[in-house]
């Protein structure tokens, strides 16, 4: 099984002055993107709401979340980011379909997502 890594900006989306990038872990499983809680509030990204989440061994667990801008290759949008522990870097599908990408799963690419209205 292939992993798929992307070097993604990651911005406050309310001060576009300060942006980090980061290697994240491309996760089709995910729903949204984790970001370290660390890295977030470099940023000036603060929770606005907590969320429940299944992990992968059917624990349910509740993180804070707020919006992060995340850029790639020219794509940028606003999405959820969930704040995260200290070594866990993804990037989710909803953050994914919100800059019009979907995830190749055979060849490990990302494509441009038909966008429909």
């Amino acid at each position: 099984m292939a992993l798929t890594y992307l070097n993604v900006s990651i911005g406050n989306p309310t001060n576009g002055h300060k942006l980090m990038t980061r290697r994240l872990l491309v996760d089709s499983g995910a729903t949204y993107s984790v970001i370290p809680a660390k890295d977030l509030k470099k940023l000036g990204v603060q929770p606005d709401s907590k969320q429940q989440f299944t992990l992968a061994n059917g624990q349910i667990i509740t993180k804070p979340i707020g919006e992060a801008r995340f850029i790639w290759k020219g794509h940028a949008r606003t999405a959820p980011v969930v704040f995260g522990e200290d070594d866990v870097y993804l990037l989710g599908v909803t953050t994914l379909e919100a800059m019009g990408l979907v995830l190749d799963p055979l060849n490990r690419k990302l494509l441009n997502l038909p966008m429909l209205m």
